[in-house]
């Protein structure tokens, strides 16, 4: 899988150089390549900003410089993403599809965004991490390049994959580690018996409690077992009692 994220700020980049990400570059796994949208710019002073047709308040970044830096790393492989609020929602679904390309061309805007001509020119989809405004792209392509790239063959055991939040459409149980009693808190009996069924078991359970109680709607579209609806309605009952008090 190869990135190439154009942008006007690549030192911004430095966090996903590190860490799982970092490694998986430096095994060829993924290949990250940032590239300065300035770089492209025709001005003396390397400007790639103009004030919009109409008026308006801020600068638009220009058609043509953004799509001379686009045409230096096209590919007959290319899928362009355009970060922007206009888009649609980051989600696990989409993380996956985008994990079985082979080239993705991230493109961040700044200021007032990107003179339309060419996003609707080059931009194959618009894709936005949440209901908020950000100064630029720089951000919520980290978060794509990062989320994606976990999904990239090799990158990740898969394992760790399919226990993770969102992997099975449910949040992710609680876990433990030494030392086994921290500040009066015991770790669960249950994964200290080496009895890998009941820890299974445990663990769904925990997976339904914590997705019951803080994402709710996740369970809708999550296909359960007859013994695991009659818990989701225990903890329904449970909870209604409580409000009761």
């Amino acid at each position: 899988m190869k990135f190439d994220i154009l942008t006007l700020f690549p030192e911004m980049f430095e966090p996903i150089k590190q860490s799982i990400i970092g490694r998986a570059t430096k095994e060829n796994k993924i290949e990250i390549n940032l590239v300065n949208i300035r770089d492209f710019s025709k001005d003396k002073h390397k400007k790639v900003d103009d004030t919009p047709y109409g008026g308006g308040a801020g600068m638009l970044m220009r058609a043509d410089v953004v799509y001379d830096c686009y045409n230096s790393v096209k590919s007959s492989k290319s899928k362009v993403i355009y970060l922007s609020p206009k888009g649609n929602r980051l989600n696990q679904a989409k993380v996956e599809e985008l994990a079985k390309e082979e080239h993705l061309v991230v493109l961040c805007g700044h200021y007032e965004g990107i003179d339309q001509r060419v996003i609707d020119k080059i931009v194959d989809e618009e894709i936005s991490i949440g209901d908020y405004v950000l100064t630029g792209g720089e951000l919520p392509a980290m978060v794509l390049v990062d989320s994606v790239s976990r999904y990239v063959d090799g990158v990740l055991a898969q394992d760790s994959r399919l226990e993770e939040s969102f992997s099975n459409g449910l949040l992710e149980y609680p876990q433990y580690t030494r030392p086994e009693i921290f500040e009066g808190m015991e770790v669960p009996e249950v994964l200290k018996s080496g009895h890998h069924k009941n820890i299974d078991k445990w663990r769904r359970e925990q997976s339904l409690r914590v997705t019951f109680e803080k994402r709710p709607e996740l369970l809708e579209k999550v296909d359960l077992t007859e013994d695991e609806q009659k818990f989701i309605k225990s903890l329904n009952k449970d909870f209604k009692k409580k409000e009761e008090i």
